[in-house]
């Protein structure tokens, strides 16, 4: 379904019109919703972005993406709740497989069932989808990810759904050392490592038109520096860039 206006635009739009009639936020975004043909604005915001990223992504987003990362980079791939960063990692390692390399994807978000569903509905033949290796562990942190990457050739491809979960575990060690250790182990086996990263509350489309690394919600103190490149999504835009 086509907006009347860029998303941004129907959040100013709702903005104005809490301001106006004295209204909560969230009631004045599901009534612009509703103008635009649905029941509330969650339902708006996540068929947008789906379908926006799924869209833009069949036009190869995805694949440009592979293609402009090189072997040993640590990934962020950041956006807001339903901006579709889950989309764009499973979209490339989809895009990995296609290329002949090793794909991993590391949940603690999804159940095995729930990301190859996901999967299969990205992909034709739908049976390229069962060469995405989907790990779900309750342990996954560096080690695990490490020991499950040892034998992994140069330019394989791995995606972590997502980087502030691992360090919601006492017993696993400090985010900041997961990330430094990943980094060396990436860049020592040649590897290309993703993190679905979330972006701070704070952040506001109205201010700027996409996030930044300035932006990145760390509940704990993580040197962004080991990351060299970061992907950041809103409102169906993704703009890679050189995080160093």
């Amino acid at each position: 379904m086509k907006l009347s206006a860029p998303i941004f635009q129907l959040k100013r739009r709702a903005r104005l019109m809490a301001r106006a009639g004295n209204l909560p936020l969230h009631e004045a975004l599901d009534r612009v919703a509703r103008d635009e043909g649905f029941a509330r604005w969650s339902q708006l915001s996540a068929s947008m972005a789906a379908g926006a990223l799924s869209a833009s992504m069949s036009g190869s987003k995805s694949a440009s993406i592979l293609s402009r990362l090189d072997d040993g980079d640590l990934l962020l791939l950041a956006g807001r709740p339903g901006q579709g960063k889950t989309l764009l990692g499973l979209e490339l390692l989809l895009d990995a497989v296609r290329a002949g390399r090793r794909a991993v994807f590391f949940t603690l978000e999804f159940t095995e069932p729930q990301a190859r569903g996901h999967l299969a509905k990205l992909v034709t033949p739908p049976d390229l989808a069962g060469k995405v290796e989907v790990v779900t562990s309750e342990a996954i942190a560096a080690d695990l990810i490490m020991a499950h990457m040892a034998d992994a050739a140069a330019g394989s491809v791995a995606v972590i759904d997502y980087l502030q979960i691992l360090d919601q575990q006492r017993s696993k060690p400090p985010l900041a050392d997961q990330v430094a250790a990943l980094g060396a182990f990436t860049r020592d086996k040649g590897l290309i490592l993703g993190f679905l990263s979330q972006i701070d509350r704070r952040f506001d489309p109205d201010m700027k038109r996409l996030p930044d690394i300035g932006d990145i919600r760390l509940p704990n103190l993580v040197d962004l520096g080991l990351f060299t490149k970061a992907c950041f999504l809103q409102g169906g835009e993704a703009q890679l860039q050189n995080v160093a």
